[in-house]
């Protein structure tokens, strides 16, 4: 946790500057925030969220580009003629105006590549959106569950301070009458000074972790409180048979068809190009004066041209065999994430119920302790080690039962399966 700790503290640094500008002004900083809530709030927050959205955009723009090719164009022209001569006073009237239409005929089969790329380019770019909207509620819950685990923390440390407080004044009046000695009070005053430079750490932490879950929601976050959770593992081939269908790995597999649509796109530099261009004349100067219209057909077929199409073609293939790797290797790491995050899980849980029964006897045996201590059958030593004892226990069960709603959160992400609506 240290390392997490430390990690959050640079985020905030670096990041809090923005996220104070944007939080003035919120009138609902003191209502409770669920997970839940955090992240739709996280959702409008973030810019790379938005970036993504503006990438769909982009693909959609791309699409409209390769399908007006192959749609006709048409304009209008106007060509003045200014020409000096003697014979021929009225030259100022020398004009013609015309529109002309021009089709593409046949291109090599570019245009339907590049509509077909386009269209493969906007799925993948809402993959690529929905992957980051999952792995932001992992950040969102990660933050949310490390500011309730300090908060928890904290409580556990006051509590203990609590303890070693009345354990300080029984010892006080157990000196006056000659039950006890000076040096016991010491040692425990001791403990509370360790357990009080404790509690201004955790503090210190926990403010952090609220900073940082504050920058991702763009608001306050004084108060949140988990709601329902129910943690059940499923068996581990499940959560794998769906990682390879998450988003990121679908957004992979369409960037490799946008890149063999590339292919396509380079290869049509071999085939002829076959062009149609037709003029209609709403004045006309030029010869001949009477012809209200003129159709041009023409082809153009590339015999040789170097090795340039050769090479366009060679580096599209080696461009798609690259994201072929790369979609191979995202259904890899898509299972090797879901091994490690259910192994995670499914150790914390083991080790979560185990220092739930170790709680419970370091409870009974705190109560046993303070029992003996006043039949004088065990000294302050053996309570001050029941005491922090208790504290380690306690606060080992907080830490592993909210890392384990942390894990079980990032087994989700690995398998895909976090519903973002």
């Amino acid at each position: 946790m240290k390392k997490l700790i430390v990690t959050l503290f640079f985020i905030v640094i670096f990041c809090a500057p923005g996220f104070c500008a944007g939080a003035v002004g919120n009138d609902n900083a003191s209502q409770p925030l669920t997970l839940d809530d955090c992240f739709k709030l996280a959702l409008k927050q973030s810019e790379l969220i938005a970036v993504d959205a503006e990438k769909i955009n982009q693909a959609e723009a791309h699409f409209l580009e390769a399908f007006g090719a192959l749609l006709p164009h048409v304009s209008f022209s106007r060509t003045d003629t200014r020409q000096h001569s003697s014979s021929l006073p009225g030259y100022n009237k020398r004009f013609d105006q015309k529109f002309v239409f021009q089709q593409q005929l046949f291109s090599g089969f570019k245009e339907f590549a590049g509509i077909a790329a386009s269209k493969f380019e906007k799925k993948q770019r809402e993959n690529e959106k929905i992957r980051a909207e999952q792995l932001l509620f992992v950040d969102v819950s990660d933050s949310f569950y490390l500011f309730i685990e300090l908060q928890e923390d904290l409580n556990a440390l006051q509590s203990i301070r609590n303890a070693l407080s009345g354990r300080i004044n029984e010892l006080k009046v157990r000196e006056n009458i000659g039950k006890s000695r000076i040096s016991e009070v010491v040692s425990t005053q001791t403990q509370l000074y360790n357990i009080d430079a404790e509690i201004e750490l955790v503090k210190s932490q926990k403010a952090i972790a609220r900073q940082l879950l504050e920058f991702l929601i763009g608001r306050p976050a004084e108060n949140v409180v988990e709601g329902g959770f129910n943690l059940s593992l499923k068996e581990e081939s499940d959560y794998a048979h769906k990682a390879i269908l998450r988003a990121d790995v679908q957004a992979a597999n369409l960037a490799w068809r946008v890149s063999q649509e590339g292919v396509a796109v380079a290869k049509s530099g071999y085939y002829p190009e076959l062009n149609l261009t037709s003029d209609y004349y709403a004045h006309r100067f030029s010869t001949p004066q009477d012809a209200r219209w003129d159709a041009l057909l023409s082809i153009n077929v590339p015999i040789f041209e170097g090795t340039t199409v050769f090479g366009q073609v060679k580096e599209a293939r080696s461009i798609a065999k690259q994201n072929e790797l790369l979609f191979q290797r995202a259904e890899r790491v898509a299972v090797q994430d879901v091994h490690d995050a259910f192994t995670n899980t499914q150790f914390n849980i083991s080790r979560s119920k185990v220092f739930e029964k170790a709680l419970k006897s370091a409870e009974l045996n705190f109560h046993l302790q303070i029992q003996d201590y006043n039949l004088n059958v065990v000294n302050n030593l053996d309570v001050i080690a029941a005491i922090q004892n208790l504290e380690d226990v306690r606060r080992s069960f907080i830490h592993s039962t909210y890392e384990g709603r942390r894990f079980y959160w990032q087994l989700m992400a690995a398998a895909g399966e976090i519903e973002v609506n």
